[in-house]
């Protein structure tokens, strides 16, 4: 029983994704393993043995080496957002959220009621689609945004503009951590960057997106404002959005990347001598 727990059920004729305990006990049977063996019975075993394989849990292998420029690259971010900023610095982590749509409902969205839920009707309406740039100050958890139809370099150096006119010229280094998109690194992002001076860019290793600090903001829009997804139409959903980053910012907050965190990641990517690079889940 262990033993084809531990393996594919594809690995033994069977058309399934993997095991549950109803299916690991018809197997049994079928091989004549035992003459009759109950799924509760199937559990208890499995459970003994540590042994879940009806779940899952997603992995990428890395396809650049976790070495020591992979620990440099993220030791930099790790320090931005630690250590302790001159006056004259601030540290924004920016990023896209793409693709969002209106999706107007055919009937109202209905409040929720006395033993009712909110109600949504089913079918929705295509509206087009919008981009989201973001930027969240990893001091003060201010976030700066901006709406787009479309998402090129275009767009995201109006994005940078912006934030060129609304921070203070007192603050006179901007760090800014990103990935390695196209859009972030194309030739007229870096004619930009010479003649703003002042910006400078900061790229985690690829496969690294939970080192931006945005992610995480990103994750509360979608669970506060994006869950329920019901606009009249892109004007309406880029104002929601806007005004969900100005209520956010009444009562902003950084998230709390303590050096006993970092101390953590960084353990991940500690070189044993003479072994092969440790592999950080991305």
């Amino acid at each position: 029983m262990v033993k084809i727990a531990c393996e594919r059920p594809d690995e033994v004729g069977r058309s399934l994704s993997h095991w549950d305990c109803a299916e690991r006990a018809r197997q049994l049977i079928t091989d004549e393993v035992v003459g009759s063996v109950s799924p509760q019975t199937v559990q208890r075993i499995l459970a003994n043995h540590k042994l879940k394989p009806w779940r899952k849990h997603l992995w990428l292998s890395p396809k650049a080496p976790r070495d020591a420029a992979f620990r440099k690259r993220v030791k930099n971010i790790c320090t931005l957002y630690t250590r302790k900023l001159a006056p004259h610095e601030a540290v924004l982590c920016v990023d896209e959220k793409t693709s969002l749509q209106p999706r107007t409902r055919l009937s109202p969205t209905l409040a929720a009621q006395p033993e009712l839920p909110v109600r949504v009707e089913h079918e929705y309406q295509r509206k087009g689609a919008l981009n989201l740039f973001a930027a969240f100050d990893t001091r003060t958890g201010k976030v700066y945004a901006h709406t787009a139809e479309r998402k090129r370099q275009k767009e995201f150096i109006e994005f940078l503009d912006q934030r060129d006119r609304e921070i203070p010229a007192s603050i006179t280094k901007v760090h800014l951590v990103m990935d390695n998109l196209r859009m972030h690194t194309g030739k007229q992002v870096r004619a930009w960057l010479e003649r703003h001076p002042r910006f400078k860019f900061h790229h985690p290793p690829v496969h690294c997106s939970w080192m931006n600090q945005v992610e995480q903001w990103f994750s509360i829009l979608q669970r506060k404002r994006l869950a329920i997804a019901d606009f009249a139409d892109k004007a309406h959903l880029a104002e929601r959005l806007h005004a969900f980053a100005a209520e956010w910012n009444e009562q902003a907050h950084p998230f709390n990347w303590t050096r006993k965190s970092v101390t953590k990641i960084m353990a991940k990517c500690e070189l044993a001598k003479g072994e092969n690079p440790v592999a950080i889940a991305a």
